[in-house]
């Protein structure tokens, strides 16, 4: 419980923040009511505070306690079981969340989502990154995806994302081990798509973390093939329906099935795009 983490900036320290908050004219009544202070006072510190604006944007999960007395206990008590337990057991144990192919429509708030996961990833870098960026169909408005947030994290080089992988498992991103690269384009040096992948452990809100070398096609390629999506919206539809096409080809499996059904359709539409998203990028320049 940390009265000022908001007004402080110390929100990405920590692994997850959850905020309780009440509609102000409760929260008013209740200072009066049961602190003893007068309205106006009630009012002031309140306006010393941070905003309800403010608060919600560090808050990875929000709890209104605006109701009666015990009106939360039924949703606390499934976060602590379905969330907080598991998260915690996950960090311990540097396990990461199980990958899930199936896509739900786009939601608004991933963006946010995705600046609280990248303000803890600076913390951990500190200042070994070169630069963070939310990346990946998420990072697309509108566009339907699969519920986990990319991150690419560019680092100098991969001695550096090396050094990071036990400070990030720690923060709640361990690493996927085998994982060493990316597919390689065509007439691309197959060496220069390597990097290092890590993945949240976080049940609720899944993540993955591709770190990649500066000035690596790889880490060019995540940025200029999310930017392409943003702008054109017939390279948009036709990436929706080969994502449509590759869940269902992986609905029904699990593990490492479903991920060979479901890349193995996506895979071979990247060699094609590659050049596409480049060309784009070019005439845009």
């Amino acid at each position: 419980d940390i009265p000022l983490l908001v007004e402080n900036g110390l929100a990405p320290l920590f692994h997850l923040v959850i905020v309780v908050t009440a509609d102000s004219e409760t929260r008013v009544r209740r200072l009066v009511e049961h602190r003893g202070v007068t309205e106006a006072d009630a009012r002031s510190r309140i306006a010393a505070q941070a905003t309800d604006d403010q608060r919600r944007a560090v808050a990875d999960v929000l709890l209104d306690n605006s109701g009666a007395p015990g009106g939360l206990d039924d949703q606390v008590r499934a976060l602590y079981r379905d969330r907080l337990v598991p998260f915690e057991r996950n960090l311990r144990e540097h396990k990461r969340v199980g990958a899930q192919y199936r896509l739900v429509p786009a939601d608004p708030t991933w963006p946010d989502q995705a600046r609280r996961l990248t303000a803890r990833l600076k913390v951990v870098c500190a200042g070994r990154a070169v630069h963070i960026d939310h990346i990946g169909s998420t990072a697309v408005p509108g566009l339907d995806a699969k519920d986990v947030i990319d991150i690419q994290v560019m680092v100098p080089d991969l001695d550096t994302a090396d050094a990071l992988a036990e400070p990030l498992a720690d923060a709640g991103f361990p690493p996927v081990a085998h994982v060493r690269a990316d597919n390689p384009k065509p007439g691309t040096d197959p060496d220069a798509w390597a990097k290092r992948l890590h993945a949240g452990a976080d049940p609720g809100r899944p993540a993955t973390v591709h770190l990649r070398a500066e000035g690596s096609p790889a880490a060019r390629f995540a940025l200029v093939f999310r930017d392409w999506l943003r702008a054109d919206p017939a390279a948009r539809a036709e990436y929706l329906r080969l994502k449509q096409d590759a869940a269902a080809a992986a609905a029904g499996l699990t593990g490492h099935q479903a991920a060979v059904a479901y890349l193995k359709v996506k895979e071979p539409w990247f060699d094609s795009a590659y050049p596409r998203a480049l060309a784009w990028s070019a005439g845009r320049d």
